[in-house]
């Protein structure tokens, strides 16, 4: 069944999105990707601000395809630390890292953002803290995640991804990259209910 003009646009900001998270979803560059006209895509979305918010929910009703919160057959620490490894996939090694990082500076650090880039990235890191909600709901559901605000609790964790990602742009990553699981294990140990998250992070699999 084919897409509707709605959906082709929304898939196709989706898509600019996913290959570049700097992008700043211009209304001629969104209509050109999904081939429509900017008037048609002015009917369905006014203003840029509406589009990139039907874009951002759209994707929080996603589903991921390998979730690794799903696999029961791993302990809670485990699933946790595979969540988190799975965000800093995204982040590259090396030159990508490097590359990665470059935008993001020259986006939003290097001179003054507009109002349009900074509600796109507002949006997106709405939208990662979310997700990382989501995984930590599953945990509170199973009674194993500690005490505490979700919000504060996946910001933490966010904090620690986005620290990891940054070493891996900086010299030496490579010598660095043994150092990430234990991190990782400490990070998902420092929410979680004691006694859980520490077998993990001392390698302990219950």
């Amino acid at each position: 069944m084919p897409h509707s003009t709605r959906d082709k646009i929304l898939i196709a900001a989706a898509t600019m999105l996913g290959e570049d998270p700097t992008a700043r979803l211009s209304v001629r560059a969104v209509a050109a990707r999904a081939g429509v006209s900017t008037g048609s895509l002015r009917h369905f979305f006014p203003t840029q601000r509406e589009l990139i918010d039907a874009v951002v929910e759209g994707l929080q009703t996603l589903d991921l395809p390998e979730d690794p919160m799903r696999d029961t057959s791993r302990s809670p620490a485990e699933r946790l630390e595979a969540c988190l490894q799975l965000l800093l996939s995204g982040a590259g090694t090396g030159e990508k890292a490097r590359q990665n990082w470059t935008a993001l500076h020259e986006a939003y650090v290097a001179s003054t953002v507009p109002e349009d880039a900074v509600h796109v990235f507002s949006a997106l890191e709405r939208l990662s803290v979310d997700q990382v909600e989501r995984w930590l709901v599953v945990l509170r559901d199973e009674g194993v995640l500690a005490p505490g605000d979700l919000e504060q609790h996946a910001r933490f964790l966010l904090t620690v991804v986005n620290g990891l990602s940054l070493e891996r742009a900086l010299p030496g990553a490579h010598s660095r990259i043994g150092f990430e699981a234990h991190t990782l294990r400490t990070a998902a140990a420092a929410v979680l209910q004691h006694g859980i998250g520490a077998r993990s992070a001392t390698g302990e699999r219950s």
